[in-house]
């Protein structure tokens, strides 16, 4: 399949690009160091996969309400939600569906069994530090369902002297938000940190269904979210390492389910632990052994009768030994894995209530000189059977500025409970999802000034998908889901960044084509082209800054019947630096009160203000 973008449009999208881009992201040459690109740390300046992250300061100067909210605003990534902050979202990296993409908490893997993705709405965005997002097919690295991308989420670290960081804000529909942290390092040979979070956010909300819904109430459908968090670890000698870390959200929120006086709402329990040991028993080897749980669990109540409650609990448990072996600067890794899957729910019984997959998988990375390169093969195998996955990068150096990239991976989505289990509608003998994914890029990038592109194209084969009526088995004239579609992800990605006139110029845009191929029909929820810009100046105390999100048309359906159009949002915010300690923040989201739609007939936020005041920023 061709990529459709006109040559005007392309070249407009690259001037936009050169003129302002890299939205939301730092030049790579700022010293930052991420993790998850390769499982260890790197210098993002060395990473061949295409990678942004999200700092600390932008987390704190967006005044975004979710973690949904901030993510909509960077590149590669479209979003779809039910109604308000607390409502079920989706997130799509480079058109990828929601379920083909993983997301880590500190390193723990987190998601439903049986939908395949993860609860977005019950991670509290208040115990965020920063978020790294790395782009393309990482199952060599990461296994199952990593087709579109990973994004990882880190919580807040303890270091130095002890500090307290505090912030407190209401805003648009009685929303309240309060969060602190109490962190530091007692420093010296066995050096023990902690970073202990807690915050509370809660709104009124509004009508999270429009009139034209079956599920349309007027009423308000708010949320109230409240989360704790905390990270330890201790120096045991020079190169040991123990920790322990964890995460508590809690989620109640309303929705409509028609124009009963009946309470509708989710409830909604979210939970990450993990202990850890690093140690170096060979001083080019550093070996971690971890130990790990995840929880997604959730309560709907949709009426007043027996068959108005449901649950789904799910569990996931990891242990996972990894090696890091430095080969002079080289470093070969060396992974095993094993994972368990539980689910228990009150709708139906499962057959098969457990399922595990243990892993093994290997992955060098090098420089020689102005090449890099980094390679990694993976097995996993389960009840669905084995699958075997592998990448390789490759980037080359024209000079300390310029650098292009070339890579390719393939990857694999497992099978969820619901399409092997699911009475009625899932089949045991439904086989993995699988992606091939070829991607070229090239970037510049002079630690003021950054451009970068990326080319990819992603073919997916034995997709997933429900029909009715199901042709086979006991649920003939019902539905039921098994491999029966094709698609092709293949898009362009212009972003940079740039300082003219003290003004700080950032943004994307993404020019994509997410068919599915056999039925030449855009795949739901998905647009053609969508984009950001933002500009931010400091004056004295003050930053100013405004932002402007913009997509093309999208479908609600797979049959592309249901258009949801285009849309523009402009946001504007301000912070003040009122002593070193002190800050106060001002948020105008929507400025132009604008009705866009992400999901057909659930509302959108309109033109809502937030404001806060924050201390003791680290």
């Amino acid at each position: 399949m061709t990529l459709r973008i006109s040559r005007p449009a392309a070249l407009s999208s690259l001037a936009l690009a050169m003129a302002a881009c890299y939205a939301h992201a730092e030049p790579v040459n700022n010293g930052t160091v991420v993790v998850t690109a390769t499982r260890t740390p790197q210098p993002l300046a060395n990473v061949i996969s295409d990678t942004i992250t999200i700092s600390a300061e932008q987390i704190s100067e967006s005044g975004a309400g979710s973690i949904i909210d901030l993510l909509q605003r960077q590149r590669g990534i479209e979003i779809a939600r039910n109604g308000g902050a607390g409502t079920a979202s989706s997130v799509y990296i480079r058109g990828a569906n929601s379920n083909h993409n993983i997301v880590l908490v500190d390193g723990v893997r987190i998601g439903s069994s049986t939908t395949g993705a993860a609860n977005w709405s019950a991670i509290p965005l208040t115990a965020i530090d920063h978020i790294e997002i790395v782009y393309g097919p990482l199952s060599s690295l990461y296994g199952a369902d990593a087709i579109g991308g990973v994004i990882q989420i880190f919580t807040k670290k303890g270091k130095g002297t002890p500090s307290v960081t505090a912030f407190a804000g209401y805003g648009s529909d009685k929303t309240r938000e309060a969060d602190a942290t109490l962190s530091g390092a007692t420093g010296g040979e066995h050096s023990f940190s902690y970073a202990i979070s807690a915050g509370k956010e809660k709104s009124d909300g509004f009508s999270a269904t429009r009139p034209a819904s079956g599920s349309y109430n007027p009423d308000r459908d708010g949320y109230d979210k409240e989360n704790v968090s905390g990270q330890f670890s201790l120096q045991l000698a020079p190169g040991y390492e123990a920790g322990a870390l964890f995460l508590h959200s809690k989620l109640d929120s309303q929705y409509d389910s028609g124009a009963s006086a009946y309470d509708v709402r989710s409830k909604a329990l979210f939970e990450t632990a993990a202990v850890y040991g690093k140690a170096q028993f060979v001083s080019n080897v550093d070996t971690l052994l971890q130990y790990a749980e995840s929880k997604d669990n959730g309560e709907t109540f949709s009426s007043a009768a027996a068959t108005g409650y449901s649950r789904i609990n799910t569990k996931q448990t990891d242990i996972t030994l990894q090696n890091d072996i430095r080969i002079g600067e080289d470093v070969l890794q060396v992974l095993y894995d094993h994972r368990k899957e539980e689910v228990d729910t009150n709708g139906f019984k499962l057959d098969k209530p457990e399922r595990t997959t243990n892993s093994w998988a290997a992955s060098y990375n090098a420089r020689r000189g102005a090449n890099l390169l980094n390679a990694a093969i993976r097995r996993d195998k389960s009840v669905y059977g084995a699958k075997n996955t592998g990448s390789l990068g490759y980037g080359y150096d024209f000079t300390r500025q310029l650098r292009a990239t070339a890579s390719y991976g393939t990857s694999f989505r497992a099978p969820t409970y619901n399409e092997l289990y699911y009475p009625g509608y899932g089949n045991p003998a439904n086989k993995p999802e699988q992606g091939k994914n070829a991607e070229i890029g090239i970037r510049w990038d002079d630690g003021v000034n950054a451009i970068s592109a990326n080319y990819y194209r992603n073919r997916l084969t034995d997709l997933l998908l429900s029909t009715t009526p199901c042709p086979f088995g006991t649920s003939t004239g019902k539905s039921c889901v098994y491999n029966i579609a094709n698609a092709t992800l293949e898009g362009l990605t212009v972003a940079g960044a740039t300082k003219v006139a003290g003004v700080n110029l950032n943004a994307s845009i993404d020019l994509q084509d997410p068919k599915d191929d056999n039925s030449g029909k855009r795949l739901a929820r998905r647009s053609k082209k969508h984009g950001n810009l933002s500009a931010d100046y400091a004056i004295g105390q003050w930053k100013l800054g405004a932002e402007l999100d913009l997509s093309g048309d999208r479908y609600d359906d797979a049959l592309n019947k249901t258009r949801l159009g285009g849309y523009g949002l402009v946001n504007l915010f301000a912070t003040y630096a009122i002593t070193r300690d002190w800050s106060a923040l001002v948020r105008w989201n929507n400025i132009g009160d604008k009705q866009y739609d992400l999901a057909n007939n659930y509302a959108t936020p309109g033109s809502k203000v937030f404001a806060g005041i924050r201390y003791g920023y680290k």
